[in-house]
């Protein structure tokens, strides 16, 4: 495990964070994905995500760990992709990220302090300040780099969501039971 970056006061105890996460939340463009924008012939936004991430959301969910997507922006593909991997909590197209968020923990009966939330710019930054395991990405915004307890290693849409969820399980002592069936 890398050590973590002590630029920022709130980067010191990420595991300790991570360990007490019930709910994992995922921001989408430029944390799902890489933040790029792919438009067909007929105006439609193509996003491409990673095969490394979807199995770690599963393996985390399989954990314990709900999994959940609030996103700024709303995408039929988003709703495909959180149907392929199972996530139940999908808020799209609410540029005011508390709303969503005071909907889910009502939803899940969980407190923001036992929430994760991995985003990358301003619009995150509401959510990021409120939950107990903040996370950004290397091409996330300073700001966002600053407050984070965690900034991955790996880039959005290129293994950050695997590596946060594999923390998470590490920290909570499940990730070995996780991988198991995979060495049997």
């Amino acid at each position: 495990m890398t050590q973590p970056d002590v630029s920022s006061p709130y980067q010191l105890d990420h595991l300790r964070r991570a360990a007490a996460v019930k709910v994992m939340i995922f921001d989408v463009d430029g944390v799902l994905t890489d933040g790029s924008l792919t438009y067909g012939p007929d105006g439609e936004a193509t996003k491409t995500f990673n095969v490394l991430d979807g199995l770690g959301i599963q393996l985390l969910q399989k954990s314990g760990v709900a999994t959940a997507i609030i996103s700024a922006r709303q995408s039929p593909i988003v709703v495909r992709r959180a149907a392929d991997l199972g996530i139940m909590h999908v808020h799209q197209g609410i540029h005011d990220k508390r709303i969503a968020f005071a909907k889910l923990l009502e939803a899940t009966g969980v407190t923001a302090a036992q929430c994760g939330y991995i985003g990358d710019d301003v619009i995150d930054l509401p959510l990021l300040l409120q939950v107990g395991f903040a996370v950004t990405v290397p091409t996330g915004h300073p700001e966002v780099q600053y407050r984070a307890h965690y900034v991955t290693k790996a880039g959005g849409g290129r293994g950050a969501v695997r590596e946060v969820c594999d923390m998470v399980m590490r920290a909570q002592g499940s990730y070995e039971a996780a991988l198991a069936p995979y060495f049997a």
